[in-house]
């Protein structure tokens, strides 16, 4: 297997997804990814090894019932950051947002830690207050 960047990894990464092709995962995954996916709230479940993560990933990526839609990547060294949108259905409110924190590290993925929005009900610090006006307030 030959060297690759990160820009590399993460560009196959995406791709598996966006195009429902588990194989491509098969080489970009080391031996001891950490891997935090983001459900269940509030940690995520935690895969731990190239085995169990190459399995999650594969499950999500092959489901051709939804649809992977990265918004933003950004990479920094060994670490990249992919902002994206997921799709679970023919609905507006059929999505969740999220992120994924990647660490890359001789060509292979080590660490993925997943963040979303939920579409739960979590209070929020200005939960009560008085709307938009409120939030001006706070932010000025």
């Amino acid at each position: 297997m030959s060297f690759r960047t990160t820009a590399e990894v993460i560009d196959r990464f995406n791709h598996s997804f966006i195009h429902h092709d588990g194989s491509v995962l098969a080489d970009l995954i080391d031996d001891h990814c950490v891997m935090e996916a983001n459900q269940p709230a509030p940690d995520g479940a935690r895969y731990e090894g190239r085995a169990a993560c190459l399995e999650f990933w594969q499950t999500v990526a092959e489901d051709r019932t939804t649809q992977f839609e990265p918004e933003d990547v950004v990479i920094a060294g060994e670490r990249a950051t992919i902002r994206w949108r997921y799709r679970f259905g023919d609905g507006p409110a059929d999505s969740v947002r999220g992120v994924n924190l990647m660490h890359v590290r001789n060509g292979l993925i080590v660490e993925a830690l997943g963040y979303s929005k939920t579409t739960g009900d979590v209070p929020l610090a200005v939960d009560g207050l008085d709307g938009p006006a409120a939030l001006d307030r706070l932010a000025g």
